[in-house]
């Protein structure tokens, strides 16, 4: 049972999958632990000067972002497509088969993952000003698009 698990940990250690994940997982522990540990009475004060810049540049530039991921999914797809369907020996139209499936699935979840922000956007600010009871002053360019 011993022998078991080392064989196990030894090729966990080896997969590059889950060394990649290890590395995510510490350094979004060590931002949560570093947030969270960050609670200072300035940090409400000055919230309002970093988040409405921020906030600002956000609301103006997901609708071009959404533009630009859509367009460029949409041509990397076709693109793809036609690599697809001029493929002739198998092999060769199993591979780029599922490289369309993969750009389609990738195009999806930034395409999701775009529009998500940019709708959670005014909920953020309001709750983030609710939490440090001040009114929101960045509520109408927010929900404004």
């Amino acid at each position: 049972m011993k022998k078991e698990l080392l064989i196990k940990a030894k090729a966990m250690a080896s997969s590059k999958k889950v060394l990649m994940f290890s590395r995510i997982a510490a350094v979004a522990l060590v931002s949560l632990v570093t947030i969270l540990s960050y609670t200072g009475t300035a940090f409400a004060a000055d919230l309002d000067s970093v988040a409405t810049p921020i906030v600002d540049l956000l609301t103006r530039l997901l609708t071009p972002i959404l533009a630009i991921v859509s367009a460029g999914g949409a041509i990397f797809c076709v693109f793809l497509g036609v690599k697809y369907a001029t493929a002739e020996e198998p092999q060769e139209k199993e591979k780029r088969k599922q490289a369309l499936k993969t750009a389609i699935i990738g195009y999806l979840l930034i395409f999701i993952l775009v529009v998500a922000l940019k709708l959670s956007i005014g909920p953020l600010t309001d709750w983030m000003y609710d939490s440090i009871g001040e009114t929101n002053s960045t509520s109408t360019v927010s929900s404004g698009n």
